[in-house]
């Protein structure tokens, strides 16, 4: 809930504030007005009635300058007889410029007989003017040319006078003080007045804000309090029958939420609701989950930035393509790391068809897109470990076709690599159903306990007769443990992936190289190790040799014969014993080719 509503932000303050503010401002547009009508008009007459007083001084002194048994002495006395409050100085100067008379008595001595100081009068042309004293108060400052009564307008001095102008502006600005005085008590007076009138306007209202608190808590219980019959109170009538469809409405949703909340908390699939800025609004646990995201991370951020779209899609070609995407989150290049989610997006639309959101359901994909990508290659490695063979034979019988057949020389070499290769495929396609059944489930296993040291002893026996036939000289070294070792195994298939992992030892080892067999056991287990001296396999590749068709190297793998199945198989048929194999290797000096098999001592006792 927030803080309560300070008295400067409420609406009662607002309202009588804004009473008070019109009120004021109108007052001080109509006082400025009055003020400088009022100013304009006092400091207009008192210059002009300046003008006229100092006009008819002028003209009177003329007068008086033309008679000679007047003198100074009649100039100064008619200045003191024109002495006024507003007059601070007059002076009286003759057309050489020598002042002969002032109304000022303490400077009369000092000033009366000798040069004028001001240099206003030197011209002594007609001039008017508002000026700063020496106390910085304004003077108003009047020279006029004294004139000649002859009628020939002959200047025979100047009367120079300066009168205090200030003290206008004194009464005008005593008089805006009153003004604005009366205006600042007329305001409180209205500003309480206001605040009465704005209280009884706002009590109905801050009581129905109180109500609507109480509702955004889920407090359905009061109800506010109708007075009167205005237009508040029809207000207020309205909000009490709100409350209650509000109450309806929210239980409904409730029951609404609760239900949808449950569905997609159980759901398998990831769901994940954004508003129409593409904003997430609501992400349930399955979608943090393949997502790897926390709640509080995923909520409010965009779609496009939480599904890592930015750079392919806009929202709106996003909105606009509703198409099924795949989303690549595999945390690294790593099998068990990789993770692969079909995006399906549906718009949400109002019933006046305007899009207020997305809703984006996320599937695992993983397995079935690793099954689909295993299916494809697996279609394309067979199609192409066939047709090498397939191209063969046929370039052979067309070449028999073509009389080769006759040549007595050429004919028996041709069939015998077209039965090789015919031999071939029938062996990769018996490699096939073998692996079909062992997918299935459908392979038959024949258990039987076997002195596991002499089957191993038997088919290494087998090697070393068949190495006096190849061209290629090897020696096999057996590094058994002296125990006996009795093992529950199907003998046929255990020695088949013997079989296969000592035709690659053999095919990848230089001539007069050294296979070594090492059998040991551990706390439950049987492990066979079969090292070569090899070239040994890339580590970028250690974990794909078990795949099949796969191969480091095509070429040379092509020209020792076999179909890429072989460790494949032996990969099935020791995992069909609960075993596991695993090759470790160092590029360049060989490989190690390891399984194990389920293993449990027992005494001699326990045969007898």
């Amino acid at each position: 809930m927030k803080n309560k509503v300070r008295f400067f932000q409420s609406v009662n303050f607002k309202i009588a504030f804004s009473f008070i503010l019109i009120l004021l401002i109108s007052i001080e547009i109509i006082g400025a007005y009055f003020i400088r009508g009022l100013e304009k008009e006092t400091i207009n007459n008192f210059t002009k009635d300046m003008n006229q007083r100092v006009s008819i001084l002028a003209n009177t002194l003329g007068t008086t300058m033309q008679e000679a048994d007047s003198g100074a002495e009649g100039i100064q006395r008619l200045l003191e007889n024109n002495r006024a409050s507003d007059i601070q100085e007059m002076l009286v100067v003759d057309d050489k410029g020598i002042v002969l008379a002032t109304n000022d008595v303490g400077r009369k001595d000092a000033i009366v007989g000798k040069k004028n100081e001001y240099n206003d009068i030197d011209d002594f042309s007609m001039k008017q003017y508002v000026a700063l004293d020496d106390n910085n108060k304004r003077v108003y400052i009047n020279i006029q040319p004294i004139q000649s009564p002859t009628g020939d307008s002959a200047v025979i001095g100047a009367l120079y006078v300066r009168s205090d102008i200030e003290q206008k502006y004194t009464e005008i600005s005593n008089t805006a003080i009153i003004f604005f005085t009366a205006s600042l008590i007329a305001g409180i007076i209205s500003m309480i007045v206001a605040l009465l009138v704005a209280r009884s306007i706002t009590k109905p209202i801050e009581e129905m804000r109180q109500q609507a608190i109480k509702i955004a808590q889920g407090d359905y219980s009061d109800k506010v309090e109708i007075h009167g019959h205005d237009e508040l109170s029809q207000l207020a009538e309205t909000f009490n029958k709100l409350s209650d469809r509000i109450e309806d409405a929210q239980d409904t949703m409730e029951a609404e939420r609760n239900r949808l909340d449950s569905v997609l908390t159980h759901m398998t699939d990831g769901v994940i609701a954004t508003d129409r800025r593409g904003k997430v609004i609501t992400i349930n646990e399955m979608a943090i989950s393949l997502l790897d995201v926390k709640n509080e991370d995923a909520i409010g951020e965009s779609i496009l930035t939480l599904l890592d779209l930015e750079e392919e899609y806009t929202l709106r070609k996003l909105l606009e393509a509703q198409e099924e995407l795949l989303l690549d989150r595999s945390k690294s290049d790593l099998e068990e790391d990789r993770m692969i989610l079909r995006a399906d997006f549906a718009m949400i639309r109002r019933e006046s068809g305007f899009i207020s959101g997305l809703v984006v359901v996320l599937h695992d994909v993983t397995e079935q897109e690793k099954t689909a990508e295993e299916r494809r290659q697996f279609v394309s490695n067979v199609s192409h470990e066939l047709r090498t063979p397939l191209t063969s034979v046929r370039s052979y019988l067309e070449a028999l076709d073509e009389g080769a057949w006759q040549d007595e020389e050429v004919a028996p070499g041709f069939i015998q690599v077209t039965l090789g290769e015919t031999d071939r495929m029938i062996r990769m396609i018996n490699d096939l159903l073998n692996l079909s059944r062992m997918d299935s489930g459908n392979q038959q296993m024949d258990l039987e306990f076997v002195n596991f040291n002499e089957l191993v002893d038997y088919v290494l026996d087998r090697f070393d007769m068949m190495v006096t036939n190849q061209e290629k000289k090897y020696t096999i070294v057996r590094d058994f443990t002296e125990r006996d070792l009795w093992v529950e195994i199907d003998t046929d298939k255990i020695m088949q992936v013997i079989d296969n992992i000592m035709n690659n030892a053999i095919k990848y080892s230089p001539d007069g190289g050294k296979i070594t067999v090492h059998l040991l056991e551990t706390h439950n287990n049987v492990v066979l190790s079969i090292t070569d001296e090899g070239l040994g396999i890339p580590k970028k590749d250690l974990d794909k040799v078990f795949e099949r068709f796969y191969r480091v190297d095509r070429a040379r793998a092509r020209k020792q014969g076999g179909t890429g199945l072989g460790l494949a198989i032996s990969k099935e048929v020791i995992k069909a014993h609960k075993g596991y194999i695993w090759v470790e290797s160092v590029e360049g000096k060989g490989s190690t080719f390891s399984f194990s098999l389920p293993y449990e001592p027992y005494e001699e006792d326990w045969w007898e």
